[in-house]
């Protein structure tokens, strides 16, 4: 007899209600688990100001850090271009923005990635896969023994400057096997996948200046469905060319000091940046079973379009 077939003893009326007790309880524990908390028990971050991990992050947002400073002069000519008119063609309104002192550091070897396949790769897919595996080493996993693991992978990423500076260079050897998984945005989230051998769902979400907070959110859902059991998420973006900064400019977005002043009288437009922070995601009934350190819990997370 099945453990949960009611006694063959009972009377309808009996049976009738067993059954009901056993619904309620199955609605409850599915409606609790669409609830349930989300633990962030690892987190990997290269941010402006000079944010390498999470100890790092947290003396910036304490100390009060300016995190903005002038373009990189290996970026483009910052001068050249600069004109405080935004009506200007082809010229950048202001000078400054959030950038990384240093993007062109990768081992690719660490990785078991060629020289050849590196240097076609977007540096966001670089930079992703070495703050991914800072975070699952944060997070207290060993990244490279998470290969057939329930681990989802959720990546926000709206740049393509690497694509359109190859474009550009009208260099048609560059156009090899590795250009389109170099370039393309769903290979951001499957690269990861494929480097630590994960199974959990895998996919890269672009909805522009939201598109991290989409990829937590998504990461959460999955999560609380049961599609995965750890996931990944978070989302990367550098700043390679002018040209949508130039763009920006004419459409007069950009702030002329290159900060940010929201909710403030003096707010004369947002300044641009660049980084890759990525948090690992546990059910909190998980973490806590397995002794996990839980950095911060998320209650709750909702999309909408306004």
């Amino acid at each position: 007899m099945n453990p949960v077939d009611p006694p063959p003893t009972l009377t309808p009326l009996q049976r009738a209600f067993l059954a009901l007790e056993n619904s309620q309880a199955r609605v409850a524990r599915l409606e609790a688990a669409a609830r349930e908390p989300i633990a962030v028990v690892g987190l990997g971050c290269r941010m402006p100001g000079g944010i390498e991990d999470a100890d790092s992050l947290w003396r910036v947002l304490r100390d009060g850090v300016d995190a903005i400073g002038p373009m990189p002069t290996d970026r483009w000519d910052a001068e050249a271009l600069f004109d405080p008119d935004p009506a200007t063609p082809g010229r950048i309104a202001t000078r400054h923005g959030g950038f990384l002192q240093a993007i062109d550091g990768f081992d690719a070897g660490f990785f078991g990635i060629s020289p050849r396949e590196a240097q076609g790769m977007d540096p966001q897919q670089r930079l992703l896969l070495e703050v991914a595996w800072e975070a699952l080493e944060n997070a207290g996993f060993a990244p490279d023994g998470l290969e057939r693991s329930r681990t989802g992978v959720f990546v926000g990423a709206a740049s393509s400057d690497y694509a359109y500076l190859q474009l550009q260079s009208g260099d048609a050897g560059l156009l090899d096997a590795h250009f389109t998984s170099g370039i393309a945005h769903s290979v951001f989230s499957g690269r990861l996948s494929y480097i630590f051998g994960l199974q959990g769902p895998s996919l890269t979400i672009d909805t522009a200046c939201s598109s991290s907070l989409l990829a937590v959110h998504l990461a959460c859902q999955s999560l609380r469905s049961g599609e995965c059991d750890v996931a990944l998420a978070g989302g990367v973006n550098l700043i390679l060319a002018p040209d949508i900064y130039i763009a920006l400019s004419r459409a007069r977005m950009l702030a002329p000091d290159g900060r940010c002043k929201t909710f403030d009288a003096a707010a004369d437009g947002f300044a641009r940046a660049e980084g890759c922070g990525l948090v690992v995601l546990k059910r909190l009934s998980d973490a806590r079973a397995a002794g996990d350190r839980v950095l911060a819990v998320i209650r709750g997370s909702a999309a909408n379009q306004d």
